[in-house]
């Protein structure tokens, strides 16, 4: 009884933690569109890229964690994904860069695999 439970608590956790994964990205790419239409250098810009600095180096701790249950391939392939963007937010922010949409393409990727996860 105590194990299907547990089973129960757990399953329900991981989805809110998804769910949370999810609605910040949806996040992030909300504000990255903004920040497109109005152009590097707009207060958008750096809001959006404030912002998608934030989510990643939840993440990026996160996947660097030892206890993180994902398999050891997808942490590495979600940490390198992660350390692309946060380079490629630094080169929009530094001007080597004008365009958000790769951020928001990689992200809208990562977000539809949490909705069917």
């Amino acid at each position: 009884m105590y194990h299907a439970l547990y089973a129960d608590i757990a399953s329900e956790t991981t989805a809110n933690i998804r769910d949370n994964e999810r609605a910040a990205f949806e996040k992030s790419i909300s504000l990255l569109r903004m920040a497109e239409e109005k152009g590097r250098g707009s207060r958008e810009s750096v809001e959006a890229l404030l912002f998608l600095n934030r989510l990643w180096g939840v993440l990026l701790e996160d996947l660097a964690h030892p206890e993180n249950g994902l398999p050891e391939t997808l942490r590495a392939t979600l940490i390198s994904i992660g350390i692309w963007m946060l380079k490629r937010a630094d080169d929009i922010r530094q001007g080597r860069e004008q365009a958000f949409a790769p951020l928001i393409d990689v992200s809208e990727s990562i977000c539809r695999g949490l909705r069917r996860a």
